[in-house]
């Protein structure tokens, strides 16, 4: 009787799990396709332009107030909150070192994709662009140690294949004013593939590794991310932030988008978490095809063919996904495998 009672309280377990992580990864979702929708309507109908800077900078100030309230909550008391910050982030330059590499490799990632789109037109760079999926496929088994099977990797490649039809376009002909090297724009895209990949495994493997706070590892990331954005104003926008204001053009509208720019990020970094950074990928696919459909309906965007047969294949690439059953919530042990075995299917 005891062990029928053990078993059915681990399954319940299991069972809140699994709806926990379900529904960080809805949310997550609902908010990223909304923050898609919002950020173009403020980028395309407002009168005074923002400086998108400025507003990422204000995004990272956000998340890491919002992280240190959660983490006030964690702990239970002031003093254990200044304890905590005390130990773990200002009293762990390492610490605090080691999650500056994502926020470093991230702001790379942000400026090969503007030397992208300088040389390449956007259809191409949307498409091309789409290769950090499998990117991260490679990332997460090589930093890792984790293996995928067959199925998996061919889920990971149909959704690959899905988003690029969702996102692609007919070409056509551009009156291009400037001149443009093709070639340093792939190279770009390239760099940038890389680092998404990178950073978002990296992330994850100091998450997993340690039994550090989620919030604790946020707070030090956000840090570091406050003065990476901080040095993009001033190196991209400075001389007209100083001259219009820090705050020009901010309307509620971007307010919103700041706002779900926010709890996205929140939300992002509890899926990587609990699940992985490919689940992660996958529900940045859903969240695309949600806001194409919304886009539709606002902005009169006509559905294609393709759009239908890439949605398609997206919730089916979902589907197979999640039917392989394997613990994805902890670091795998380094196994005798060679890095060869573990990319071969099992």
């Amino acid at each position: 009787m005891k062990g029928m009672l053990s078993r059915y309280l681990c399954f319940l377990s299991e069972n809140v799990s699994l709806l926990f992580k379900l529904y960080c990864l809805t949310v997550m979702t609902l908010v990223a396709a909304t923050y898609t929708v919002a950020l173009r309507y403020t980028r395309t109908v407002e009168t005074e332009l923002y400086f998108s800077t400025t507003a990422v900078c204000i995004t990272e100030v956000i998340k890491l107030f919002l992280s240190v309230g959660i983490l006030a909550k964690e702990t239970g008391s002031l003093a254990r909150l200044i304890t905590s910050l005390k130990e773990n982030v200002f009293g762990s330059p390492t610490e605090l070192l080691k999650l500056s590499v994502p926020s470093l490799v991230y702001a790379l990632q942000n400026n090969m994709a503007f030397v992208a789109l300088s040389n390449l037109d956007a259809a191409v760079y949307q498409v091309t662009y789409q290769l950090k999926i499998p990117c991260t496929a490679l990332c997460t088994v090589l930093m890792l140690n984790r293996t995928l099977s067959k199925l998996q990797w061919f889920s990971v490649f149909m959704l690959c294949g899905g988003v690029t039809l969702v996102q692609w376009k007919p070409a056509q002909a551009t009156k291009v004013q400037v001149e443009q090297n093709p070639w340093l724009g792939f190279g770009a895209i390239a760099v940038a593939v890389l680092c998404s990949g990178f950073a978002g495994v990296y992330f994850e493997k100091v998450l997993k590794s340690s039994d550090t706070s989620l919030w604790v590892r946020n707070i030090q990331m956000y840090l570091s991310g406050i003065a990476v954005t901080l040095f993009g104003v001033y190196m991209s926008d400075g001389a007209q932030v100083l001259e219009k204001g820090f705050f020009y053009g901010y309307t509620y509208y971007v307010w919103f988008v700041i706002f779900l720019a926010s709890v996205g990020g929140l939300y992002t970094s509890v899926v990587v978490k609990y699940t992985d950074n490919i689940m992660k990928g996958f529900s940045a696919a859903a969240a695309i095809v949600l806001s194409t459909v919304a886009s539709v309906i606002l902005f009169g965007l006509q559905i294609t063919v393709t759009f239908s047969l890439g949605a398609l294949l997206v919730c089916i690439s979902i589907y197979l996904y999640g039917l392989p059953r394997q613990d994805t919530t902890k670091i795998q042990p380094s196994e005798t495998k060679n890095s060869k075995e573990r990319l071969a299917t099992v």
